[in-house]
């Protein structure tokens, strides 16, 4: 069984739609932010660095339990236990895997930036808002240009998809005018496994 400790961040989504899209069994602990439940001893005793999302899966490699922390970790992890989601042609896959990461990196680090700038940042500066919004509004429109004639970034649907749809989900008001990342956020939102996955 699946442990993921998580919140309804991009990073905790990303998460939990990779685990509903996988069919492993799995069971949602939410760890409250705004409560500051990161920080309490039980679960710093799972992630140390106090961060979701995090998973335990009792049945890890060999049979053996395993701790994981880190968005992309843990989708990747659930792809190759579930078998779906790596493409296995490896040019396909190594562009899912370049796709993953600029959603896990670029896409998730410039939201995260928005998120700390509006929030808990001790000031702030509408100037330095403004610019990650214009960063992170390039990289969707790097996406949606990668999009064109294509249904998922890498050809195929695979992890790179389901990294980069909460983001997007999230910061819709960022994508506008952009038709090709608007039909995949359909094409995305009208999977069973997103669906469960984004209202953990």
């Amino acid at each position: 069984m699946i442990d993921l400790y998580m919140w309804g961040t991009s990073n905790g989504l990303r998460a939990s739609v990779a685990l509903a899209e996988s069919g492993l069994e799995h069971k949602i602990h939410k760890v409250d932010l705004s409560k500051g439940e990161q920080k309490k001893p039980e679960y710093l005793k799972i992630n140390p660095a106090g961060q979701i999302p995090a998973m335990t899966d009792s049945d890890g490699p060999g049979g053996k339990p395993i701790t994981l922390a880190q968005s992309g970790a843990i989708l990747l992890y659930a792809a190759e236990k579930c078998g779906k989601f790596l493409p296995q042609d490896a040019a396909t896959r190594a562009v899912a895997l370049q796709w993953l990461m600029q959603a896990c990196s670029d896409v998730a680090g410039t939201s995260g930036t928005i998120f700390a700038l509006e929030n808990v940042a001790p000031e702030m500066s509408p100037a330095d808002v403004d610019f990650f919004k214009a960063r992170l509004a390039n990289f969707f429109r790097i996406a949606d240009a990668r999009l064109a004639g294509r249904d998922f970034l890498a050809g195929e649907i695979s992890l790179a998809d389901l990294a980069l749809y909460p983001v997007v989900a999230q910061r819709k008001a960022l994508a506008e005018g952009l038709p090709n990342l608007a039909a995949w956020r359909e094409r995305m939102a009208a999977r069973p496994g997103v669906q469960k996955g984004m209202s953990a």
